[in-house]
C-alpha cells in the first residue's frame, strides 16, 4: 500500500514529515569486544557499541543523520515551484 501525504508546496523549507515512521533491517555481529551493525537500505550506516544495545542506538543514530542529510541535499535544488509530499509505503 502506498499513501500520498501533502504537507507543503512551493518551498523547501516546509514543516518536516509529521509522525514519520521508518523501519530498517540492522545486519548485527560480535567482532571481537564489540558488536557492529550496518543497514542494508541505508548505504554508509553503521554502528558500533559494547553491548548489542549501544550498537543499536548507534546504527539508529547513523541512519537519522544520514537520512537528514540526504534529504537536505534533495530539497537544496529543487524549484521553487515544485510540490512536497510524504510517500508512505506499508
Amino acid at each position: 500500500m502506498v499513501a500520498l501525504t501533502r504537507f507543503g508546496s512551493g518551498s523547501s523549507s516546509g514543516p518536516t514529515a509529521p509522525g514519520m515512521h521508518n523501519e530498517f533491517t540492522a545486519v548485527i555481529f560480535k567482532d571481537d569486544e564489540w558488536f557492529v551493525a550496518y543497514s542494508p537500505e541505508v548505504p554508509g550506516a553503521n554502528g558500533q557499541g559494547k553491548t548489542r544495545d549501544e550498537c543499536l542506538d548507534s546504527l539508529a543514530e547513523a541512519i537519522s543523520l544520514i537520512l537528514e542529510v540526504r534529504r537536505d541535499e534533495g530539497l537544496r535544488d529543487a524549484p521553487a515551484t515544485a510540490e512536497r509530499v510524504i510517500v508512505t509505503v506499508e
